[in-house]
């Protein structure tokens, strides 16, 4: 849990506190990139970080990305510039990219299905304690100018969770000869890297019809079609075939994959609306925006009791319904900015996202049996990762698009309105799209899910259960 709360905590820290950094360092042109870089990195690690779990354990995995995103906070907090800021955020994401997929998997592997209903409330609970700690610390450290401590603060976290995880969670391997897809992991890092950087800087560093634009995604197109021929034939591909074969979790990873872009949409650019256009403080700007982060885990607590009930497609379809009409409300309410109806239309699609994220997660989880859940699970997150890092790309050229071509650019309040007004009707198509994955969504019966779903003898590795459960942190 706390090894989860310090990913909660860093995705909703730094929002708040844009403003003071680019006053400090400069780069607001290039500040999407501080979401982006550690989103990319973040996603591109995921798959392998998954496929390795399953090699060395989830143990050793966890640990060396809870020591990545140590060393990559404190070097954040060190940067000097915002190329070096985006650099180091690079090393968090690569951290982060172990942290939350392994504990993802590790409760997947202790709880069964009904099980599992009850311990998203703990989970939901430390999403809850970040949301509100996260923007509120964002918003204190760059009210007093001191907006380096968002990123040190995580140096007591991380040190505390190592120390739990290397006490309470034991495991034993059986030790088998793996081979990792290196060149597979390869190609997806640049075919994602050209595609954020085309998408990022179409139409501001270049025109979207000009050579280098066309062919930076002529090439990504080009490694796609190579990454996907790889793994047609690696013996143990970093994205196996059969997860995109599989309708439920094809279905359920573009659900994960348009929850992605909706939610780093809101979390990215609410606070700048805010403080843009009402001259709102950072602390306000980041309450508000705790206010989305508050409506996903209360919903996501209580998500068990309804996909228990109606089924995972049911409870979803009600969840991408609750999305859509707060992201509606915000993209309507955008011209004329009200803190309250910001801070109502995030809590609306907080909680729709988390009737939505949740149960599809868990309906991948629990249809496959436990040799193949830490693919699922880093396939799942995976996905989300994509979708938050093209969303943050794409809405960030639409808005810098705006910016380019207004009086005064993003400092004009006028401009920064009509940007995130364009922003959040973006968000609503996100939304919108995901419905459409929602509805191919299979209804799987919920006896079939909860027996594959039961805690099957592992092939790969044993988990010890100490004093009669299963070690956990």
């Amino acid at each position: 849990m706390l090894s989860s709360g310090l990913v909660a905590i860093d995705a909703t820290i730094v929002a708040t506190a844009v403003p003071s950094i680019v006053h400090e360092i400069g780069g607001f042109a290039s500040f999407p990139w501080l979401f982006s870089a550690y989103l990319l990195a973040q996603a591109v690690s995921v798959p392998v970080y998954a496929k390795l779990s399953d090699m060395a354990g989830r143990k050793p995995i966890i640990l060396t990305g809870i020591g990545l995103f140590l060393l990559g906070s404190i070097l954040c907090g060190l940067a000097w510039s915002m190329p070096a800021l985006i650099a180091f955020r690079v090393v968090q994401g690569l951290g982060a990219g172990a942290v939350l997929p392994v504990a993802i998997t590790i409760a997947g592997d202790i709880y069964t299905l009904a099980e599992r209903a009850k311990v998203q409330g703990y989970l939901a609970s430390v999403w809850a304690t970040s949301s509100v700690v996260g923007p509120t610390l964002g918003g204190v450290f760059s009210s007093l100018g001191v907006w380096r401590g968002i990123f040190l603060v995580n140096v007591p976290l991380c040190v505390v969770a190592a120390w739990m995880l290397v006490q309470r969670f034991q495991e034993n391997i059986e030790r088998v000869k793996h081979r990792v897809d290196y060149l597979g992991a390869a190609l997806l890092t640049f075919t994602l890297t050209l595609s954020i950087l085309g998408a990022l800087e179409g139409g501001q560093a270049w025109a979207w019809d000009s050579p280098i634009s066309i062919a930076v995604f002529a090439i990504g197109a080009v490694l796609l079609v190579a990454f996907v021929l790889v793994e047609r034939r690696a013996a143990e591909p970093v994205l196996p075939p059969w997860v995109v074969s599989r309708r439920l979790l094809a279905t359920t990873a573009l659900i994960s994959f348009g929850a992605g872009a909706v939610v780093l949409g809101l979390t990215s650019y609410v606070p700048t609306f805010l403080q843009g256009a009402l001259s709102v403080s950072p602390l306000d700007a980041g309450l508000s925006l705790a206010a989305l982060t508050i409506g996903w885990p209360i919903s996501a607590s209580q998500s068990g009791r309804f996909y228990l009930r109606i089924g995972f497609r049911a409870t979803a379809l009600i969840g991408i319904t609750v999305t859509l009409i707060g992201s509606a409300a915000l993209a309507v309410t955008a011209y004329t900015p009200n803190i309250v109806l910001v801070a109502g239309s995030c809590f609306v699609a907080g909680l729709g996202l988390g009737l939505l994220a949740t149960p599809s997660l868990i309906a991948a989880q629990s249809s496959v049996e436990w040799h193949e859940r830490g693919v699922v699970t880093g396939t799942n997150l995976f996905a989300r990762s994509i979708g938050s890092s093209l969303g943050v790309a794409v809405f960030g050229a639409v808005a810098n698009a705006i910016y380019g071509g207004s009086p005064g650019g993003a400092k004009n309040p006028q401009s920064v309105v009509f940007a995130s007004a364009a922003v959040f009707l973006a968000v609503l198509v996100s939304a919108a799209l995901t419905v459409v994955a929602v509805l191919a969504m299979p209804a799987t019966p919920l006896e079939t899910t909860a027996a594959q779903g039961e805690r099957p003898a592992p092939r790969l590795q044993k988990v010890r259960r100490p004093n009669g459960r299963d070690g956990g942190p």
